[in-house]
């Protein structure tokens, strides 16, 4: 018998696989202890009893040379993959950096608007574009159209003040002549007149409010506006010039006037400078009108052309060759005495004066001369 287990010992050995190793124990224990029940007890038998335990510990032995001449195999992981998906948020933190968290962009506040700021109207320049040609010693006017960009009204006690580069005879300051509201336009005329000698001239102004603070144009607020002048060669007589006759006489012919007079203008009337009839429905140059923003002016009607001059009266070839345009002219802001010159539909050219504008009614006075051509 024990021949025989020792047989099915030697059958296990020979059929055994390092990976099962851990099934075959409880078998072979299992068989050890069926063989030895089995076996028939024999009464006075002289062979001794086979002992269990070193039985036991030979197939160990055994089975440990075994294990130490069978190379060994990876064995196969028998536990499934967990998807990442499944990942514990522990584990896939301390694994896989946070993904980066989207902060929508912050819109800044939006800045308040000053008390103080102004604006380019439209156009800035009412009269004297820049680079306009002036004869030496020229006297102008230059009025800026500015809008009150800021929160505070300007009233008579803010003003126009020089700030930098060519004054061109003008006063450092000039207060403006009524109350401008926030979003309103005004028109800010400043005497001048221009240098003696040829070339190009500016002159930088900005305003100034009751406290002697400046302040100007511009996104920040604190741009000058200016004029800028080109002063062109005096006239020089040609050497066989004459001006004066044997007589003594002057050769020069004087224009003619076809039209001299005074006007009165109420918003809504028509002027015909050629004759210098109102509201005649025929050839009429000028309308005074209003505009929504509640200023007046001055516009020219079909072909006729009108601009802003300055204080002192002007000749024929002053208004023929002064800055005179479509554009309408803002009285508001002009004072009296103030001469603008016109051509007329007709093509003559001539000249106004404002000698009063009444701020209760707005009723327009003005002188007018107008010239036949030669």
């Amino acid at each position: 018998m024990e021949n025989g287990i020792l047989s099915a010992m030697k059958l296990l050995m020979q059929s055994y696989k390092p990976p099962r190793l851990r099934l075959f124990f409880p078998a072979a224990l299992l068989l050890l202890s069926m063989g030895m029940c089995n076996l028939p007890g024999r009464s006075g038998d002289a062979t001794p009893t086979l002992n269990v335990t070193q039985a036991y510990q030979t197939v160990e032995a055994r089975l440990t040379q075994a294990l130490t001449q069978t190379p060994r195999t990876q064995p196969v992981l028998t536990t499934p993959t967990v998807p990442s998906a499944s990942l514990s948020p522990t584990t896939a933190s301390a694994n896989t950096p946070a993904p980066a968290t989207a902060i929508p962009p912050t819109k800044p506040p939006t800045a308040a608007r000053p008390c103080d700021q102004a604006a380019a109207g439209n156009p800035i320049d009412v009269s004297i574009p820049d680079d306009t040609v002036m004869q030496p010693n020229q006297a102008f006017t230059k009025i800026w159209r500015l809008e009150n960009a800021g929160t505070c009204t300007w009233t008579k006690d803010y003003m126009v003040t020089y700030f930098s580069g060519e004054q061109m005879g003008a006063p450092t300051n000039v207060n403006l002549r009524g109350d401008v509201a926030p979003g309103q336009t005004v028109d800010i005329p400043v005497d001048m007149v221009a240098p003696k000698e040829p070339g190009k001239y500016q002159g930088n102004w900005k305003l100034k409010n009751p406290s002697n603070v400046l302040f100007g144009i511009g996104p920040s607020g604190g741009s000058p506006f200016w004029v800028r002048i080109v002063v062109a060669e005096s006239a020089t007589a040609s050497p066989t010039a004459s001006t004066s006759t044997p007589t003594g006489t002057v050769s020069a012919t004087p224009p003619t006037v076809v039209a001299s007079g005074s006007a009165k203008l109420s918003p809504g009337d028509r002027i015909d400078l050629d004759t210098l009839a109102i509201n005649s429905g025929e050839n009429e140059d000028l309308s005074y009108e209003t505009n929504v923003d509640g200023q007046h002016l001055l516009a020219p009607l079909d072909s006729a052309l009108i601009g802003v001059y300055g204080n002192n009266q002007p000749s024929l070839s002053n208004c023929q060759q002064g800055n005179i345009s479509t554009a309408p002219v803002i009285v508001d802001g002009l004072s009296v005495g103030t001469y603008l010159c016109y051509r007329t539909n007709q093509g003559l050219p001539g000249w106004a004066r404002v000698t009063d504008l009444n701020i209760d009614n707005y009723d327009l006075s003005l002188s007018l001369l107008t010239w036949s051509l030669p």
